[in-house]
C-alpha cells in the first residue's frame, strides 16, 4: 500500500495489550477512539498516541498507558510511576 510512511497517511493500527476483543481483559482500557477517528476524517488530524486507562471500583484510574500506532510500541523512560502514561515514550519496537 505504498510503504509504511504512505499507508499512515490513511491507516493506524493501534494495539492494546491485554485488552479482550471490544472491552474487558486485565490491560488499560483504549479511549477516545471514535472521537479521535472522527477528528482524522473531519478535520484531518491523524492520531500519533491514544490513552488507555484501567479503573477501580470507584471510577479512579490506577494504571494509564499510551498506546503506540504500529510500529511504534510504549518504552518506560525509566523513572517515575510504571502506572501513569506520561512515564512512557513511543519507540520503534523489540
Amino acid at each position: 500500500m505504498g510503504g509504511a510512511k504512505k499507508t499512515s497517511e490513511f491507516m493506524r493500527l493501534f494495539m492494546a495489550p491485554g485488552v479482550t476483543h471490544c472491552a474487558g481483559g486485565a490491560g488499560p482500557q483504549p479511549a477516545g477512539l471514535m472521537e479521535a477517528l472522527l477528528a482524522w476524517v473531519e478535520e484531518g488530524r491523524a492520531p500519533d498516541r491514544r490513552l488507555a486507562t484501567r479503573r477501580d471500583q470507584t471510577g479512579a484510574v490506577t494504571r494509564s498507558r499510551p498506546l503506540c500506532p504500529y510500529p511504534l510500541v510504549a518504552r518506560y523512560r525509566g523513572t517515575g510511576s510504571t502506572d501513569d502514561a506520561a512515564n512512557f515514550v513511543c519507540r520503534a519496537g523489540f
